[in-house]
């Protein structure tokens, strides 16, 4: 969701200190039924190839690979870091990895409390239409409403009209009067000599 194609601003409020650290019952969440089972759970540094790879993976779904310039070590150093301020639930269903979650936390000044940007949400194309995607951002809402944080939020591409609908499905609010505003490589580094030098 890192590119230059125009997002929709996507909102979902949760109802409910800063400590992002995944509580006791969120390493792991488990369904289970006609055989198979959906986990989810908090990554681990052995996880960082399979991470980058979904990060690929999604970015080639975007049609944004000529955008990645991100390595596996760059990836594995922030979520590992030994304070890491970035965090990644990944997903396996019936033993495969299916997916994953990557996010971090926000702060709202209007509500005075953090939430949850969702960075990346991607589920392969095999394991679609199986409840993952919902389950992995279902488990994003439940660490939200169980830190008092105020919301999860994240973006979509303006041709997304699956993911978008799906959205909508779980009651996150579509913003579409608000833009994306990014500053990166050499405008990035121009406006911060420009700024310096005044």
């Amino acid at each position: 969701m890192a590119g230059l194609v125009p997002a929709i601003h996507a909102l979902f409020c949760c109802t409910k200190g800063v400590d992002a650290r995944p509580k006791a019952g969120h390493d792991e969440r488990m369904r289970r039924g006609r055989g198979v089972s959906l986990i989810i759970r908090k990554a681990a540094p052995s996880d960082s190839a399979l991470i980058f790879a979904l990060v690929c993976e999604l970015a080639t779904y975007e049609k944004l690979s000529g955008e990645v310039d991100a390595t596996e070590r760059d990836i594995a150093g922030a979520l590992f870091a030994a304070e890491p301020r970035v965090f990644c639930d990944i997903a396996e269903w019936d033993g495969e990895p299916a997916g994953c979650a990557l996010w971090f936390l926000n702060y709202s000044t209007f509500r005075g409390r953090h939430g949850i940007y969702l960075e990346d949400i991607f589920v392969r194309p095999a394991f679609r239409n199986k409840g993952i995607g919902k389950a992995l951002l279902a488990g994003l809402a439940a660490r939200c409403v169980d830190n008092g944080w105020a919301r999860c939020e994240w973006a979509v591409l303006d041709w997304n009209a699956p993911s978008i609908a799906f959205y909508r499905s779980i009651g996150a609010d579509i913003l579409e009067q608000w833009k994306i505003c990014r500053l990166s490589g050499d405008a990035l580094a121009k406006f911060a000599a420009h700024g310096a030098n005044r």
